[in-house]
């Protein structure tokens, strides 16, 4: 890779002890991320004065409205974490992606406990936290993630293709019409895998027939982008994006060699295998018959080979 993704954490994962009860929690996908990302640490509630150790703050609907409430100190404190999150966010030239602390009522993306007044044993409802609301209303199109949910294999593949796909798009910001066609070309069999119907819409941007000019093309194409990878692929997409790439060379194969690659897909297809084999098998294929265009997708290797990890916590 020429560069490394730029990521936002949640400074407790692992790099201070910032927790509410000034604790920190050791993440091992965190960690093992270090080498080959650039990070930017931050902890909304300290940076808005919060302190450590700190009394804990929760959502609360007052008036049809969620606050960020201190019960131990009775105030609000939504002002300033919307003052704070505008201000850290707006200063970001880009982020590729962001993984936040799961739950908080500040960085949670989901399952973050909205309770429906300031009665002590006051229900509850599921809701995203105050920063990281923020987080998705300037970056949309980033790889968004908390720590707990990156535990999953589809999520966490899910999240690193985003991430390098998006550290590769930015670096052809300021490029010029090739590069987005050079983009296009070799992400194809990565965007087909995702949504089809999206991938031929950048086709039509990339042609441009209209004569836009590339930083118009560029923001089009962009919005997508987003469009097309804001979910993990299914395994449906991803086995007919397979099934296309065989058939640059199934005409080469034997009956054994064929038959052997279907099982492997199969096997895919029932759960019995990682998609790793079936790529593998196709890749090497590719190299054998010497499919030039084929061997230049990203979809082989659409981030860094040591950041493949099978192990799935399966929630």
């Amino acid at each position: 890779m020429s560069n490394k993704p730029v990521i936002v954490v949640s400074n407790c994962l692992g790099f201070c002890n910032c927790r509410y009860d000034g604790q920190v929690i050791n993440d091992k996908f965190v960690k093992a991320l270090e080498s080959y990302v650039d990070y930017i640490k931050v902890c909304p509630e300290v940076d808005i004065g919060l302190g450590i150790p700190r009394d804990s703050v929760k959502l609360v609907k007052v008036d049809g409205k969620a606050e960020l409430y201190q019960p131990g100190q009775d105030r609000y404190v939504t002002k300033e974490m919307d003052e704070y999150s505008e201000k850290i966010l707006s200063s970001l030239d880009h982020a590729d992606g962001f993984i936040l602390k799961g739950r908080s009522p500040s960085c949670g993306i989901k399952d973050v406990k909205y309770y429906q007044s300031m009665v002590k044993g006051a229900s509850s409802e599921k809701g995203i936290g105050r920063f990281a609301e923020k987080v998705f209303e300037k970056f949309p199109f980033s790889a968004i993630e908390e720590e707990g949910r990156l535990t999953n294999l589809a999520l966490r593949e899910h999240f690193l293709t985003k991430l390098y796909t998006n550290m590769r798009f930015r670096e052809i910001k300021d490029g010029k019409l090739k590069d987005l066609v050079d983009f296009h070309t070799r992400h194809k069999y990565i965007l087909m895998s995702y949504n089809q119907k999206e991938l031929k819409s950048m086709g039509k941007i990339v042609a441009n027939h209209q004569n836009k000019k590339y930083e118009d093309l560029y923001g089009e194409y962009k919005e997508h982008l987003g469009s097309a990878m804001e979910q993990a692929p299914k395994f449906t997409n991803q086995l007919n994006t397979l099934m296309h790439i065989m058939g640059y060379f199934s005409d080469y194969l034997s009956k054994d060699e064929k038959e052997y690659l279907l099982k492997s897909l199969d096997k895919y297809r029932k759960r019995r295998s990682h998609l790793s084999v079936p790529v593998g098998i196709l890749r090497g294929y590719a190299i054998k018959y010497k499919q030039e265009y084929i061997l230049g997708q990203y979809i082989w290797e659409p981030f860094p080979e040591d950041m493949l990890d099978i192990s799935d916590t399966g929630k």
